[in-house]
C-alpha cells in the first residue's frame, strides 16, 4: 500500500514519524507533503523523510483562505505523482480535499476541540477522524477514540530515550536548573481568537523573562524569529534535539499546548496559558497532576506560588509512570488503524 502524509507543523511531524518507519518496515510506501511552517521541512529533512513542500504558512484568516486554492493544487500534483491509496494528516483541508477529488480514503489524527472552523471544511471530505478519549466533545458518527496523547507516539519511553549530549550541544547542563518557556504565533485557524502571555510590549515582555531568571536560566523556543534582546535567550540546536532539553528542564511554562503535553509525558511540570484550554491538558491536570492550565499572566504568577520549593523529578516521575500505565501504544493504534482500514482498529 502507499500511505501519503500532509503534515503542516513540527508537532504533525513528530507525531508520524514512528508509524511511518512502522508502515515503511511492513513493506509499505510512505511519502510525506509539508507546509512551510517553523521548522517543519528542516525536521523532515532531518529525520531522512522523503518528502514535497507544498507552500509556506500565512498568519490570518484571508490569507490562509486565499492559499487554500494554491496548496491543494500543489498536493494534487503530489498526490496524481505518488498515487496513494490512502491520504493522512491530523485534520487537514488540503488532506480532505484532494482525497475527494482522488476518490481515496482521508483519516485525520487530531486532538484540538477549538479547531471548529478548519472542522467544518474537512469533516465532510474526511472518512474517519481520531482523536483521544479525553477530547472533549464528538465529532459525529466518523469519530474514533484511542487511549492516550498524541504525544506518545514519539515520546513513549518505547521510542524516546532523552540523550545528555544535547545539553552539551545546547550549552546546557543538568547542574544548572532551566526552564523552558514558549512563545506561539497565534496565527493557527483554531487561535485566533486565543491569547496567551499578552504582553504590553517588548519591555514588559523582557522584564517577565528577567523575573523567571529567579527559578533558573530561560530557555525560550518562539513560533516566530526573535530579535536582541530576547534573541540572548534561544539556543542554538538541531530541531530534532529539542525533546532532550525539554527532558531535562525544571519546568515548562509557555502558550504552545503541544509543548505542554510533552513536557507532561516526558514527567515535566508543566504551564499552559492560554483562554483556550484542552482536553488533552485537561487529562493530565486533572487525572495526573502533570501540569496546569492558566489563562494569563495573572493566574501564572498564583500558580507557580503553590508549586512546592523543591526538587519534583521523582514526584513528577511516579506521575508519569502511572500516567504511561493508562495508556495505551498510540503508535500501534495508528498504523493498525491505517493498515485496516476500513476495518475498526
Amino acid at each position: 500500500m502507499r500511505y501519503l502524509f500532509v503534515v503542516g507543523h513540527p508537532a504533525h511531524v513528530h507525531l508520524f514519524k514512528n508509524v511511518m518507519r512502522t508502515l515503511s518496515g511492513r513493506g509499505h510506501e510512505v511519502f510525506a507533503a509539508a507546509v512551510r511552517k517553523e521548522l517543519t521541512t528542516a525536521l523532515l529533512e532531518a529525520l531522512g523523510i522523503h518528502h514535497a513542500v507544498l507552500g509556506g504558512n500565512q498568519r490570518t484568516l484571508v490569507t490562509k483562505a486565499m492559499g487554500l486554492f494554491p496548496k491543494e493544487i500543489a498536493l494534487l500534483k503530489v498526490a496524481k505523482d505518488f498515487q496513494p491509496d490512502i491520504l493522512i494528516s491530523t485534520g487537514s483541508p488540503y488532506a480532505a480535499h484532494v482525497s475527494a477529488l482522488l476518490d481515496k480514503p482521508h483519516l485525520a489524527f487530531g486532538d484540538t476541540e477549538n479547531a471548529s472552523l478548519t472542522a467544518r471544511i474537512t469533516i465532510p471530505f474526511t472518512d474517519a477522524l481520531y482523536t483521544p478519549d479525553c477530547f472533549e466533545g464528538s465529532l459525529g458518527p466518523k469519530h474514533r477514540k484511542y487511549r492516550g496523547y498524541k504525544e506518545l507516539a514519539y515520546l513513549h519511553p518505547k521510542y524516546f530515550r532523552p540523550n545528555r549530549d544535547s545539553l552539551r550541544i545546547a550549552g546546557l547542563s543538568e547542574s544548572e536548573p532551566y526552564l523552558v518557556v514558549r512563545l506561539a504565533s497565534w496565527d493557527a485557524s483554531h487561535d485566533i481568537r486565543d491569547r496567551g502571555f499578552s504582553f504590553r510590549g517588548g519591555q514588559d515582555r523582557l522584564s517577565f523573562f528577567k523575573d523567571l531568571e529567579r527559578l533558573g536560566r530561560v530557555v525560550l523556543t518562539s513560533e516566530e524569529p526573535l530579535g536582541p534582546p530576547l534573541s540572548e535567550y534561544t539556543i542554538s540546536l538541531r530541531p530534532e534535539l529539542m525533546h532532550d532539553v525539554l527532558a531535562f528542564a525544571e519546568m515548562y511554562i509557555g502558550e504552545g499546548a503541544t509543548m505542554a503535553a510533552e513536557a507532561g509525558v516526558l514527567g515535566v511540570p508543566w504551564f499552559f496559558v492560554s483562554t483556550t484550554g484542552r482536553g488533552f491538558l485537561a487529562d493530565q491536570q486533572c487525572s495526573y497532576g502533570l501540569g496546569f492550565w492558566v489563562r494569563n499572566r495573572t493566574e501564572l504568577v498564583k500558580a507557580m506560588a503553590q508549586m512546592p520549593q523543591r526538587n519534583l523529578r521523582a514526584e513528577w516521575a511516579s506521575k508519569r509512570d502511572r500516567m504511561l500505565a493508562d495508556k495505551e501504544d498510540v503508535v500501534s493504534f495508528i498504523s493498525h488503524a491505517i493498515e485496516t482500514w476500513p476495518l475498526p482498529p
